[in-house]
C-alpha cells in the first residue's frame, strides 16, 4: 500500500511503498524539503521498514529541489538508529547530479559510513541494479 504525504499547499512531497517483487521500500521525494517534511517522510519510511521487516531502501530524490542537509543531524541521531533497529542494511539514494540535493545526500552518506551500506546514484536504473545485487 502506498502512503503519500502532502505539504502545506496540498501537494504530494513524499510517497513510500513496499515493493514486494524486489523486497525493498521505495521512497519518492519531490520539491523542496523542509525539516518537518523530511522528518515526516522518514518516519513514514520507518513504518514501512518495520511492517515488512525489510533490509533495503530505494530512496528517489531525483525530483528534489534544493538542499535538505538541515535535517541530516536529525537523520543521523534519530532516524539511522531506528532504521538499523528495523533491519536496514542497504540504502540506494538517487539524486540529480551536481545539485544542492546531491550535496545533502553526500553529507548523509558520510554519516552512514559504518552504520549501513549507502550508495549515491545519478540514475534510478543503476540504483535498482545495485540494490538487486545486495540480496
Amino acid at each position: 500500500m502506498k502512503t503519500e504525504l502532502l505539504n502545506a499547499m496540498g501537494i504530494v512531497f513524499f510517497s513510500t511503498e513496499y515493493d514486494l517483487r524486489h523486497d525493498w521500500v521505495y521512497n519518492y521525494w519531490k520539491g523542496y524539503q523542509t525539516f518537518d517534511n523530511v522528518v515526516s517522510g522518514a518516519q513514514a519510511c520507518l513504518t514501512n521498514l518495520r511492517e515488512h521487516h525489510c533490509s533495503r531502501i530505494l530512496n528517489d530524490n531525483s525530483q528534489v529541489s534544493g538542499p535538505w542537509d538541515h535535517a541530516n543531524t536529525w537523520i543521523k541521531k534519530e532516524w539511522m538508529p531506528q532504521a538499523i533497529g528495523a533491519g536496514l542494511k542497504y540504502f540506494a539514494h538517487v539524486v540529480t547530479p551536481n545539485t544542492l540535493a546531491e550535496m545533502s545526500a553526500r553529507d548523509m552518506h558520510r554519516n552512514a559510513v559504518g552504520i549501513f551500506e549507502m550508495r549515491v546514484f545519478g540514475d534510478l536504473r543503476d540504483a535498482r541494479t545495485w540494490l538487486s545485487e545486495t540480496k
